[in-house]
């Protein structure tokens, strides 16, 4: 598939889920390598093109956003690594796509996700683990006089967005150092900070409106990303 015709969505297919919904019922090599060309019609194919789409969306609203229609790049692999996990299943059962804010690594950047997993549709921005060296980065910006008062404001209007979920906590207890009575006290118990929300595959996912639909869902949450960028730089 060329440039030109990467950048042409017209959305994704009934086949897209139907393939997602077979494979976690049949997660092998054998039957993969019988239903590949499936895989790259009805997957792979409206994947890079639904990249270009969104990318070209994206920037309207973040300039400096990398789309790239590629495996390992925008285009989340499907081959699942076994080599830590009880699970020997080959394959992901899922379609993620990621784009992307900034000069580091794709999983070191703040960011915009999209993951089809039949019979559900996720949505998130942000960052879902901050890398080890940036952690207290972040840490000293949510308590910093002003970029802390951002972050404040940034949060209540997210925690406005019915059906949206900040994620990221993991620790139960406040780092030591710093002052429980804080504002923003319990985003210090994060080590990433992402906005999410799921729900039925929506309609649009199957017209060229799809890209449109995602870029309205992140829209709000471009101020979280600005700031994400802002303190990560």
């Amino acid at each position: 598939m060329g440039d030109h015709e990467a950048s042409v969505f017209s959305g994704f297919s009934r086949d897209t889920v139907r393939f997602f919904k077979e494979l976690g019922e049949n997660n092998s090599r054998p039957w993969f390598e019988a239903h590949r060309e499936l895989f790259e019609t009805a997957v792979m194919a409206p994947a890079k093109a639904f990249v270009a789409a969104m990318g070209e969306k994206l920037r309207e609203a973040v300039p400096g956003i990398v789309a790239a229609p590629q495996v390992n790049k925008s285009i989340f692999r499907i081959y699942r690594d076994t080599r830590f996990s009880l699970d020997p299943s080959p394959y992901k059962t899922n379609l993620g796509l990621y784009f992307w804010d900034g000069v580091r690594p794709r999983m070191e950047s703040c960011g915009f996700y999209v993951h089809l997993e039949p019979p559900t549709l996720l949505l998130g921005a942000g960052v879902y683990l901050f890398p080890d060296r940036f952690l207290e980065r972040f840490r000293r910006a949510a308590v910093d006089p002003k970029l802390g008062r951002e972050l404040a404001k940034i949060l209540t209007d997210v925690r406005a967005k019915k059906g949206w979920l900040i994620g990221g906590q993991h620790y139960k207890r406040l780092p030591a150092g710093y002052d429980a009575s804080h504002p923003n006290a319990e985003i210090l118990k994060h080590t990433g900070l992402h906005v999410g929300r799921d729900g039925p595959i929506p309609q649009a996912f199957y017209s060229a409106r799809f890209a449109e639909y995602c870029f309205e869902r992140f829209v709000p949450f471009v101020p979280l990303h600005r700031w994400l960028v802002k303190i990560l730089t």
